[in-house]
């Protein structure tokens, strides 16, 4: 049986979010304040005045937000002109019933001094019309803002996808031949690689596609680490620092730590006639997750260890990844200092 098709997302905005709503709500409130500190020779604003054009705004905004949120399946049904087209006046169609409710109200409240200062249609009118400008400058500032997320989302997928490539070729074949010395003198060792290799490259297909936690992180971390383990022996020693308690279950994109722990192996262990020690530490300060990975690596200003491009190509991809999914507070950081090379990751937790 053929899946169902997925039904694509509607291209208007949600208005439904309470953000948004808020956003709505205060746009609204802000052309009031404009409106009343703006010079004016026929009358002034009292208090009152003000109370009464807030609570109209803001009542409006309310009302037209809410009606385009229920609205929102059906007006993203057609083509994106007759869906926009259809939203504006929708909104000016609600603004207006909203304003003439209003002016009928008040003008049997005070008939005198309501009817007097404005006509019908200049009060009905002209308030749907503002409230039109507003509606359509917020859905368009929301629908790009849509749209930006949407990339960042596929720039994140791409990165991953780049970093499935990345990791199969070289890593792959020293793994393979690995194996294929292992499988006579010790078995039960290759058998081990070959599932640690398989759970690895698991997760490598399926980066882009679903999230992973903290603790999945670590195991595929530590599963490449024993696979380098065997291929460098006694040259490479690993120690982890796990400070309790860790947040064990916090979503994270696939395949972040192993490319930073890879870079330690490759470019740093590997790289020193005598190996050395990855050190991978791990804790929680506040509300912050750091992650610290120290291993020892030749100098950077040698001309002939080219490692610049593979581990900064690494790290930028996941720090964009990172960013995308915790926020502008994600940090990275690297440093060479007397033989040894850090990386540190500090991330917020929710």
């Amino acid at each position: 049986m053929m899946p169902a098709a997925k039904r694509p997302e509607p291209w208007l905005p949600d208005l439904c979010r309470l953000p948004r709503l808020a956003t709505m709500l205060g746009i609204a409130e802000l052309v009031v304040v404009v409106v009343a500190v703006a010079p004016d020779a026929v009358r002034g604003w009292r208090l009152m005045d003000f109370v009464l054009a807030s609570g109209f705004a803001l009542w409006l905004a309310l009302a037209v937000s809410v009606l385009l949120c229920v609205s929102r399946p059906l007006l993203s049904r057609g083509p994106m002109a007759v869906g926009a087209v259809g939203a504006m006046l929708l909104a000016a169609l609600a603004a207006w019933l909203g304003s003439a409710v209003v002016y009928v109200l008040y003008d049997s409240l005070d008939p005198v001094n309501w009817s007097g200062r404005i006509g019908f249609w200049h009060f009905s009118l002209g308030s749907s019309a503002i409230l039109t400008l507003i509606t359509g400058l917020a859905l368009r500032y929301f629908h790009v803002s849509d749209r930006w997320q949407a990339q960042l989302q596929a720039n994140a997928r791409a990165q991953a996808d780049a970093l499935q490539a990345r990791i199969r070729p070289h890593f792959l074949f020293n793994s393979m031949n690995l194996i294929a010395s292992l499988l006579r003198r010790d078995p039960r060792v290759a058998e081990q690689a070959v599932l640690d290799l398989s759970d690895l490259f698991r997760a490598s297909l399926v980066a882009g596609e679903s999230p992973s936690t903290l603790r999945d992180e670590v195991e595929l971390a530590e599963r490449y680490l024993a696979i380098e383990s065997l291929r460098l022996g006694e040259r490479m020693q690993v120690v982890w620092r796990k400070h309790e308690p860790l947040p064990w279950d916090l979503p994270m994109p696939r395949l972040v730590l192993q490319p930073l722990v890879e870079n330690a192996v490759l470019h740093g262990v590997s790289r020193m006639p005598q190996g050395g020690e990855v050190e991978i530490e791990l804790l929680v300060d506040g509300r912050r997750l750091h992650i610290r990975i120290r291993n020892p690596a030749p100098s950077p200003d040698a001309a002939a260890i080219p490692v610049k491009h593979g581990a900064g190509h690494a790290q930028r991809s996941t720090l964009h990844r990172l960013g995308y999914e915790f926020g502008p507070s994600t940090r990275m950081t690297s440093a060479w200092r007397e033989g040894y090379y850090v990386c540190e990751v500090d991330l917020p937790l929710p």
